[in-house]
């Protein structure tokens, strides 16, 4: 096994499922830890530095949603994909408000699992130097483009991968709007509410008054724009 290889953390309380997903993601080349519950990822987390969780929603004692709301209220912005077994739209749109990256329903083919994991670890690397790539200002905020990072003063700001990659496509082109489509995650289906959905976090991070946007503003019927300076 590569020891530079990514490393994943599954965590799924049902032993058959979390044993299959360990060896299928190992023998796709990954470097594969497990946990069957939210206490036993923590204390894993706390020790190991993962590059992506594989988190099951319905899990006994603190659930999928909850284990990824606590990640994110303590900062943590490693990258998460959802498993669950109930996929309609509101249980989706739970899982992106949480902060995961990404949400696939079960029962699912292990390879779109292995895309998935692929396509966000991607986005999750530096981004390559660009002609528009110069930082975007807005109020007191400094987001570098190419690295992903936003910050307000000294202090960083912190961002999902899905966050920052919306943050970089509506940074790149300031002042012009960018439709939900051209925002929407890979493999998303161009779901527009997943797009609202991270737009309103952005702008609970960024706007004094969310509602009213200054900066991240709608452009109804079309898209986002970000108004930089």
């Amino acid at each position: 096994m590569d020891p530079n290889a990514p490393h994943i953390l599954v965590i799924d309380d049902d032993e058959r499922i979390r044993t299959l997903l360990s060896r299928f993601l190992a023998g796709q080349g990954f470097r594969v830890t497990s946990a069957e519950h939210a206490e036993d990822a923590a204390a894993k987390i706390a020790a190991i530095s993962f590059d992506l969780l594989v988190v099951d929603v319905m899990m006994p004692g603190q659930n999928g949603f909850e284990f990824v709301s606590e990640l994110r209220r303590r900062g943590n912005q490693v990258p998460v994909i959802l498993l669950t077994a109930r996929g309609d739209a509101e249980d989706r749109i739970k899982g992106f408000e949480t902060g995961a990256d990404d949400y696939l329903p079960k029962p699912f083919e292990p390879r779109e699992l292995t895309l998935r994991v692929q396509a966000i670890l991607k986005r999750a690397e530096r981004a390559p130097p660009a002609a528009n790539s110069e930082p975007a200002r807005f109020g007191e905020f400094v987001f570098d483009i190419q690295r992903g990072e936003l910050k307000r003063g000294n202090d960083i700001v912190p961002l999902t991968t899905g966050e920052a990659q919306l943050l970089r496509i509506l940074a790149r082109s300031p002042g012009t709007t960018v439709s939900r489509a051209a925002l929407a995650e890979p493999g998303s289906g161009g779901e527009s509410r997943a797009v609202d959905v991270q737009i309103t976090r952005l702008r609970r991070k960024i706007e004094a008054d969310p509602r009213n946007p200054r900066y991240l503003q709608t452009v109804w019927g079309e898209g986002y724009v970000l108004w930089a300076e």
